[in-house]
């Protein structure tokens, strides 16, 4: 702690003056091919210089950010880093006309936390292109809640709406539903009035509880999922949110009613696709990829304003999440990472 960042990449954009007052965030260096991770005293010349200063309130722990502070994979693009690829906050200076000091704003995506920094800080400067105004009846905190997580669950909801998937048509499927992302698009199903199936792994039957309040009907499972099935199974599933990949998704293929669709949003079980083109060209199944770092802004507000009214209160209560300090990070992330994490993780910058 107390170590200082110097020689920093701007991004691209200025207008943010320099403040003298230090700040605390998570840091990621890499030294002689090894991350080296330590909370550090910043001040605002240390960051990137963008058109937004956001004071941060909460960001959250999600499977790319455990990637990162467990130095997993390839996830971190550039170092120093601070992680994190989602924040919600206020406005403390802008010099983009879309915004002015005081607003409440929510950053997911964009590849913060992976390119550029992202929310595991006291105070960030990003671009304002990259804020979605904060929809009526949010503040900070349940924001984050719901976070990248929900905001990407919204996504696959959306996804399946499109593609004519509504609650009269039969069960959905949501896979890794004790995650993040799954137990919040469990909530939205539910609330939607959907009929929801759940796998979750061996060893998670203690979600079960947790999952029946949100909505969850059945649960499924067995050593099939992780063996391969047959190019076409038993149709069960007119709709599916799959947050795996792998052989998973290849089985939630093979099992799809005719003219199903699967939103897939996830490769935690790997990025491979053991499948073949049965599903598709036998029974008109649909695989539609869910993308929620790039979604474009219009888009990302109606799926925010979506939350607002699809997410109820008594869902993220039920969620609770469980609100951790940087300083718990690495631990948290290991957790995440071994599988021992129900519902979503809450980073109170601040604590």
């Amino acid at each position: 702690m107390g170590s200082q960042l110097i020689n920093i990449i701007p991004f691209q954009e200025e207008g943010i003056m320099a403040a003298k007052d230090t700040f605390k965030a998570y840091v990621l260096r890499q030294e002689n091919g090894k991350t080296i991770q330590a909370i550090e005293d910043l001040t605002v010349d240390d960051l990137p210089k963008n058109d937004v200063l956001v004071q941060v309130d909460y960001s959250s722990l999600n499977y790319k950010d455990g990637m990162a502070v467990a130095g997993v994979g390839k996830i971190v693009r550039s170092f120093p880093m601070v992680p994190g690829i989602d924040l919600a906050g206020t406005v403390l200076e802008s010099s983009s006309p879309l915004y002015r000091a005081g607003d409440k704003v929510v950053l997911t995506g964009w590849s913060v936390g992976e390119r550029y920094w992202g929310g595991y800080t006291q105070k960030a400067c990003v671009k304002s292109k990259w804020l979605v105004p904060l929809p009526e009846g949010m503040d900070t905190k349940k924001t984050m809640m719901i976070g990248t997580a929900g905001f990407t669950a919204m996504l696959c909801v959306m996804t399946l709406e499109e593609a004519g998937i509504t609650p009269d048509k039969g069960p959905v499927l949501v896979t890794g539903a004790a995650g993040g992302v799954g137990s919040v698009a469990c909530a939205i199903l539910g609330k939607l009035g959907y009929n929801i199936s759940a796998l979750t792994a061996p060893g998670q039957e203690s979600t079960h509880d947790y999952l029946r309040s949100l909505g969850v009907k059945e649960f499924i499972g067995g050593p099939e999922w992780s063996e391969m099935p047959r190019p076409l199974e038993t149709q069960k599933w007119t709709g599916a949110v799959d947050t795996v990949g792998s052989k998973v998704l290849a089985r939630v293929l093979a099992e799809m009613d005719y003219l199903g669709c699967v939103a897939n949003c996830g490769l935690a079980g790997g990025a491979d696709l053991p499948t073949t083109v049965m599903p598709f060209i036998l029974r008109g199944v649909s695989l539609r990829g869910v993308d929620s770092v790039m979604c474009p802004i219009e888009r990302r507000k109606l799926a925010w304003k979506r939350l607002a009214a699809d997410l109820p209160d008594k869902a993220l209560d039920a969620i609770n999440p469980n609100i951790i300090s940087l300083g718990d990070l690495p631990a948290a992330a290991s957790d995440l990472m071994a599988g021992k994490v129900r519902g979503r993780i809450l980073v109170d910058v601040n604590k």
